[in-house]
């Protein structure tokens, strides 16, 4: 079985690579065929690669290439994860959005605008080669902003393209380790659009445990989401937010910390990879080991921004080990193998949330067989997170218009409607100043 990994050369490649080699049962992935546009990225990644796969016998086999064709032709599984722009575009949406006081994240606000602008094109160009050249296959989408994506990618993929994200992963299963349950026998009630969900409950043997959660201070200042939010917050909410919801309840406190850090997030992912792609290309240094102590960096270091304003301290060890490689491959054995489980994904609404139409695409819990992933039916949300959820999708339907169209006005708009863009005037500043220094954006006139 072929899996083709689009952003091949990227830092969290070998996460899906370990993955797979751990996979030893029949219709597995015998053939990892990575692209990316840097053959210097590639061949660093491929070292590290093959360093995993020393000693294990029928490893799979890693081809890299820098043909998109030839990469996706005749594809059983697409896993897409390309970052349109590198880490400087990430850095420069940061830097432009605070420069105007508002929120530069790179799926929420303005800095994903931003992303989502320069990313559509290009997700609904690999979409069309898919079709054309591996018309079975079906497309892993991690790409961000992930339902902004996948629902570009829908428009022509339908159904065969699904989205995933570790968000929900983590917190369910921080939710589950902190109630004494295993989160493999817990049904997490989710539901929301990607970075912007909901755990709403979580049932063990039929009961549900989160009223249990939300009624003790001890327990709810016990794990990372409790601290981030605080006991109160979550106690009024009567749920537990995503840990993006941060930017959102938060967002006077979380834009001062980015302004006053030493540098944004995408900075310093650019200098720590910057390091490791140079440490891996020697030929004296264990590209393994360097990418192991990147890692335990980059996780360590994940949000702290917003961390540090809540007090909320340091990560935990358990919440150190990634997820999504976990989701990826949990979702390719069920399609390939029918080996029926539950996960929350990114798929189309098709009537789970009547506030939104069938073709949105929105995060929740999904039944997963070879036929797909099909959405379970969820409860309404409260007013306050419907509101929410539908300002945002009504951004992400103009971006989406922006993009097909190349019309600068619409992508103005999209800037203007975010609940975190506080004013046209500023919406205008923020297309000029993007547009300068984003030559992906070049297409909107």
């Amino acid at each position: 079985m072929k899996l083709t990994i689009l952003g091949g050369g990227g830092f969290r490649v070998p996460l899906v690579y370990g993955a797979l080699l751990g996979d030893r049962a029949e219709g597995r992935v015998t053939r990892v065929v990575l692209h990316d546009l840097d053959p210097a990225r590639l061949t660093a990644v491929t070292r590290v690669l093959a360093e995993q796969a020393a000693g294990i016998p029928d490893a799979p086999e890693v081809i890299a290439t820098t043909d998109l064709d030839e990469a996706v032709r005749g594809a059983d599984f697409v896993f897409s994860a390309i970052r349109v722009g590198g880490l400087q575009g990430r850095a420069d949406d940061e830097r432009v959005a605070l420069a105007h006081g508002v929120l530069g994240q790179e799926t929420v606000g303005a800095g994903g605008i931003a992303y989502g602008l320069r990313t559509v094109p290009v997700a609904v160009d690999i979409a069309r080669r898919v079709a054309r050249l591996a018309p079975e296959a079906w497309v892993i989408n991690f790409t961000n902003p992930a339902g902004l994506v996948t629902e570009a990618m829908s428009r022509l993929l339908g159904d065969r393209v699904i989205g995933i994200c570790d968000s929900p992963v983590g917190l369910g299963r921080r939710i589950a380790r902190v109630l004494g349950a295993d989160p493999r026998e817990a049904w997490i009630d989710y539901v929301g659009l990607n970075h912007l969900g909901w755990v709403r409950g979580l049932r063990v043997a039929g009961r549900d445990e989160l009223p249990r959660l939300l009624a003790d201070p001890g327990l709810l200042g016990s794990f990372e989401e409790g601290r981030l939010f605080g006991a109160d917050w979550l106690r009024s909410l009567g749920a537990i937010p995503n840990e993006y919801l941060h930017y959102y309840y938060f967002n006077r406190e979380a834009v001062q910390a980015y302004r006053e850090a030493e540098q944004t997030r995408g900075a310093f992912l650019l200098g720590q990879q910057a390091r490791f792609y140079a440490q891996a290309a020697r030929a004296d240094v264990s590209a393994l080991a360097a990418w192991d102590r990147t890692r335990a960096e980059r996780e360590a270091t994940y949000m702290a921004e917003n961390r540090e304003t809540a007090g909320a301290g340091e990560r935990e060890a358990d919440d150190l080990s990634g997820g999504y490689e976990q989701v990826a491959l949990a979702l390719m054995r069920a399609v390939a193998r029918d080996e029926r489980t539950t996960l929350i994904l990114n798929v189309r609404n098709q009537g789970t949330l009547h506030v939104l139409d069938a073709d949105a695409v929105i995060e929740v819990p999904c039944l997963v067989d070879a036929n797909g992933a099909h959405p379970v039916a969820v409860a309404p949300l409260p007013e306050h997170a419907t509101g929410l959820v539908c300002a945002v999708k009504g951004v992400e339907r103009v971006v989406l218009a922006a993009a097909g169209s190349g019309s600068r006005a619409a992508a103005v708009k999209a800037f203007a409607l975010h609940p975190l863009v506080d004013s046209v005037n500023v919406a205008r500043r923020l297309m000029e100043d993007y547009a300068e220094v984003h030559p992906g954006l070049a297409y909107l006139r």
